[in-house]
């Protein structure tokens, strides 16, 4: 029935772009694609708002088109959040819960996952997800869900993900100033990778990076679970820029260079040729170009390495790297990211969805579709003014002055 009918919608706002996917659930939990749209963003650096009005004429403005498209006045999202102050932490926490014979209830994970984040966690950070990597009951460890088993003491290891409260709040303004409320905010990598990873590489070992514009977000996966998330403050609208700066041209004529005759797989050709308007050609010489570009990437997938270090997966991933991302549109650059990377790479976009999904089925919408998809699962509501999960409202539940702006709608 038409009045069963539930819409969710995934809100990627990025530093060069922003990009919508609107789409219904069914009673059977699977959405089908109505609407889409991306447009240019403004008001953003690195991943963090620089000023409110920006962002929120953006996402206003890209929204319209993707409204209609889908027949559904967007008034909620899940949003994702990017920049280098979003990171992962490894705690731990320990509650009584009663005598051997208590069975475990959902109050008792409440309380040992308060236990495993308090003091922490600066007070300066806000909390976007906590992932529960192992519980142990009395002394059993190795135990993924403890709800219902009997036992006194309960333990919980976990992967915190936060970032800054001023960057969270921001982020949340501007949408709320584009009348769109954030339901939850979700690492862009971790989002995409809910699009484009199944269970089994998530259970053998895989990363996802999500080579943007400005920023490139790593989200490592082991054993079903969360491992780990970091973001590099570089991205391929780097490479336009170094371009530009480098051949003394354009950022437009850059990207076109970028797009059009850049190649991860750098070959031996000395010189290129394009057409810039009605007057003629302009001849670039290929080396020069290539010696920019090769530059830049060395950086970038040189910190992903560094990130896959730190946390302690360095070519220890049998599933490899899965690249998304405006980024990953560069022709052949999985064989060289290869290469830096010294791990199997292939480019990942959503695939097999329903709807007007054709066109989204691309590595720049993994974000985008991957907020919906968590939204659809998340969320059980009909109207977009109707209730949160306890999942999206954990989101939330910290009080702040962006919360009672919430509350009065």
């Amino acid at each position: 029935m038409e009045n069963d009918k539930r819409f969710v919608t995934g809100l990627d706002v990025g530093t060069e772009n922003v990009r919508a996917v609107i789409a219904t659930v069914n009673k059977d939990g699977k959405i089908a694609i109505v609407g889409y749209n991306e447009g240019k963003s403004a008001g953003m650096r690195k991943g963090i708002p620089a000023n409110l009005a920006g962002p929120a004429g953006a996402i206003d403005r890209m929204l319209g088109d993707a409204e209609r498209m889908g027949g559904y006045d967007v008034r909620s999202a899940y949003v994702s959040i990017n920049g280098s102050t979003v990171i992962s932490t490894h705690t731990e926490g320990m509650v009584a819960v009663g005598a051997v014979e208590h069975e475990i209830d959902n109050e008792d994970l409440d309380r040992v996952e308060d236990v495993a984040v308090s003091g922490r966690i600066p007070a300066n950070r806000d909390v976007l997800d906590v992932v529960p990597l192992e519980y142990a009951l009395d002394g059993q460890g190795g135990i993924k869900d403890p709800l219902g088993m009997s036992g006194a003491r309960l333990e919980m290891r976990a992967c915190v993900i936060s970032a800054l409260t001023p960057n969270c709040d921001n982020l949340k303004k501007a949408t709320l100033t584009a009348d769109v409320e954030a339901l939850r905010l979700v690492p862009s990598a971790v989002a995409a990778a809910r699009a484009v990873l199944n269970e089994r590489q998530k259970e053998n070992g895989v990363a996802v990076v999500d080579f943007g514009a400005a920023t490139t977000s790593v989200a490592v996966y082991e054993e079903g679970d969360l491992q780990y998330v970091g973001v590099i403050p570089a991205g391929s609208h780097n490479i336009t820029n170094d371009l530009a700066i480098v051949l003394a041209i354009d950022p437009e004529l850059a990207e076109e260079i970028k797009t059009r005759f850049v190649t991860g797989n750098f070959d031996q050709e000395k010189s290129i040729a394009i057409k810039v308007g009605k007057n003629g050609e302009r001849t670039f010489d290929r080396k020069e170009v290539e010696e920019v570009v090769k530059a830049r990437l060395d950086e970038v997938f040189k910190e992903v390495r560094k990130k896959l270090k730190s946390a302690g997966y360095d070519q220890r991933l049998p599933e490899g790297i899965v690249l998304v991302g405006g980024g990953a549109k560069m022709r052949d650059i999985d064989l060289y990211a290869k290469k830096c990377l010294e791990a199997s790479v292939k480019i990942g976009a959503p695939t097999g969805l329903d709807g007007v999904a054709e066109s989204i089925e691309k590595p720049e919408f993994a974000t985008a579709v991957g907020l919906a998809i968590l939204a659809a699962e998340e969320i059980n509501y009909s109207t977009p003014t109707g209730k949160k999960s306890k999942k999206a409202s954990k989101n939330l539940k910290k009080p702040n002055f962006f919360q009672k702006i919430f509350s009065k709608f």
